[in-house]
């Protein structure tokens, strides 16, 4: 097995005596659904303390716009996608947990309220994710609850709703002299 952990960190120490203990299959990723939004930074913290905490692998899945008819879909490593990570990755690196990370384009045109939120489903469950943490706030047919419904009717991956960034003030005011 592969680890996504630096060898040094207690996940990876968990994750190689998980992987060791009688033959089990190896834990199953945890994936934080990033929109390009300042609400990913509360999802990411929670997914890779998740992460860590199961001693299983990070898996950051970016969400792009639609793809345009006769498109070829995004890497996941592509610069599309890099920048939908961004706010992720000085996040992660200074708590050193490592990741992989996959695409999810949102469903041209409309389709139902539930859309997206199956289309993203559909992605984690083909890369194994066992949990997904989502943003309360996210965008439309991909915040939490949307993302919670679809996979109860689906009969899973298990969802936790990350809450909203705190709103904090620009700058502190001056006081009056």
């Amino acid at each position: 097995m592969t680890s996504l952990f630096p060898p040094s960190s207690s996940a990876a120490k968990a994750a190689n005596a998980t992987s060791n203990a009688g033959g089990s299959r190896p834990p199953r990723p945890v994936a934080a659904v990033l929109a390009d939004r300042l609400d990913d930074v509360p999802v990411v913290d929670a997914a890779a303390r998740l992460a860590v905490v199961r001693g299983a692998p990070l898996l950051l899945i970016a969400v792009l716009p639609p793809l345009l008819p006769r498109a070829a879909a995004a890497a996941p490593d592509g610069a599309t996608a890099r920048a939908v990570l961004g706010r992720a990755l000085p996040r992660l690196a200074r708590a050193g947990v490592g990741f992989e990370s996959a695409v999810c384009h949102r469903p041209a045109g409309r389709g139902g309220r539930l859309r997206a939120a199956r289309g993203l489903l559909d992605v984690a469950v083909a890369l194994g994710c066992s949990r997904l943490v989502v943003s309360r706030s996210g965008p439309e047919g991909l915040d939490a609850d949307t993302v919670m419904e679809a996979a109860a009717i689906r009969g899973g991956p298990f969802v936790h709703a990350a809450p909203p960034l705190p709103w904090v003030p620009l700058a502190a005011p001056r006081p009056l002299v």
